[in-house]
């Protein structure tokens, strides 16, 4: 396969300047330049990278535009809340505000086109223009003609359309069809490459050798529930000074004794370590929308579903082949009120967990990563914790949100949480 460093077309020293920002990410950088060519060549229409958060995919992608000086234009789906502003910014960023000042009040995407469409005849480009989507799966609560546009843009002009999502492509796809991109998968760090890039970072005080034997130590601790690169470096600097506390004051300098020291504050971590926590008022405002991760969303899902379904009906909503079940059966002549106005009732971790499981668009093996965002829905107190002290082998969860958060949770993972509620039948 064609390395990075041999891309015809491109400046070598360029080549050598990305190469260096992005260490044990050569190979995706090289098969993203592969695909999108000669800078004057007409690239794939669209693109699609996905990968889990934290793995490279945005920084990547903004390195080589950078660097290589290619137009683009970088939008970020959180911040477009409406395709009104999306239009803007990218007429804005490739013709200027004249073009951005065309758009009607409300533009409709035959505006966005028409626009688009004048101002390339009057300004064509040399190079291929690129749309960087940055939380592309966001796209999936826009207008519904709005993605499968986007895919197509290049039947009006030498552009490409780069989107970045967490989520996989099946997942990703409208139901009313659109124009295939190309995908580009970005695996997770593997822990030789996540010590590399964090030993990299090291405090210039300290040798490279010995702030590497921490970050070694660390990952130890951390690398079997958080590949999330951003999540590390923050642990990374957060515990190093308590680390070589007792090197600053001349008490030890053994390694294993340094560890001794640093244990009690890694597992304290360790409770927080995919969600620090963050207040009500920014959870009530979407922030959790956008920070919650994927597995965490469907934890919740699971969690408001167990309070507010009886048990007796799990079969029915979660088990595939339960049988015919008669609705006069089904449903109790004496159940008058709603569940929702009861409020929501506790239950047991394994109930909660073999609905997360069932609900779950994937096979997710059930490893400590899945046990610490449950506590991390605890801290959040996006689940509150019943069960007594004494109960410690049988916990038992209340969900402590709305339908409306919920609801909103469900459609950023393209959940139909209604389907699955017993008041809703």
């Amino acid at each position: 396969m064609e390395g990075l460093l041999e891309h015809p077309g491109y400046d070598g020293e360029k080549l050598r300047r990305v190469s260096e920002q992005l260490p044990c990410r050569e190979v995706q950088a090289g098969m993203l330049l592969s695909l999108m060519g000669e800078p004057q060549q007409y690239c794939y229409p669209s693109l699609f990278i996905y990968g889990h958060r934290a793995s490279g995919k945005s920084h990547v992608v903004n390195v080589l535009m950078k660097e290589l000086e290619l137009p683009h234009v970088t939008v970020s789906c959180v911040e477009c809340v409406s395709s009104a502003l999306l239009f803007e910014q990218v007429l804005l960023s490739f013709f200027g505000c004249d073009a951005a000042s065309l758009l009607p009040r409300s533009p409709s995407l035959s505006d966005f086109v028409r626009i688009y469409k004048q101002r390339t005849s009057e300004f064509p480009s040399k190079q291929t223009r690129y749309i960087v989507m940055e939380q592309a799966e966001l796209l999936r609560d826009a207008s519904v003609n709005l993605l499968p546009a986007l895919l197509r843009l290049q039947e009006l002009d030498n552009v490409s359309v780069i989107l970045l999502s967490e989520i996989v492509w099946d997942k990703f796809r409208p139901n009313t069809g659109c124009f295939e991109p190309l995908l580009l998968h970005f695996p997770d760090y593997s822990k030789a490459e996540l010590l590399q890039i964090l030993s990299a970072g090291r405090n210039s005080s300290y040798s490279a050798e010995f702030y590497s034997s921490y970050i070694n130590i660390l990952l130890g601790v951390f690398y079997t529930v958080c590949r999330d690169l951003r999540e590390l470096q923050h642990l990374a600097a957060l515990n190093f000074s308590k680390f070589c506390e007792p090197v600053a004051e001349g008490k030890e300098t053994e390694t294993h004794k340094l560890w001794k020291n640093i244990e009690p504050h890694l597992k304290k971590a360790m409770q927080t370590v995919y969600l620090r926590e963050v207040s009500r008022s920014e959870l009530s405002s979407g922030f959790a929308l956008h920070v919650l991760p994927y597995y965490s969303k469907f934890l919740l899902i699971a969690a408001y579903l167990a309070s507010y379904n009886p048990a007796r009906t799990d079969k029915r909503f979660f088990v595939k082949h339960h049988g015919k079940i008669k609705k006069t059966n089904f449903l109790k002549k004496n159940e008058k009120t709603s569940n929702h106005l009861l409020g929501p009732k506790p239950f047991p971790l394994d109930r909660l967990l073999a609905i997360f499981y069932s609900v779950v668009d994937s096979r997710v093996a059930p490893t400590a990563s899945i046990f610490s965002q449950i506590s991390s829905l605890v801290t959040l107190q996006l689940l509150t914790l019943v069960s007594h002290d004494d109960q410690l082998d049988s916990p038992k969860y209340k969900c402590a949100v709305s339908l409306d958060f919920i609801s909103a949770i469900s459609r950023t993972v393209n959940f139909d949480i209604v389907k699955y509620l017993y008041d809703f039948l």
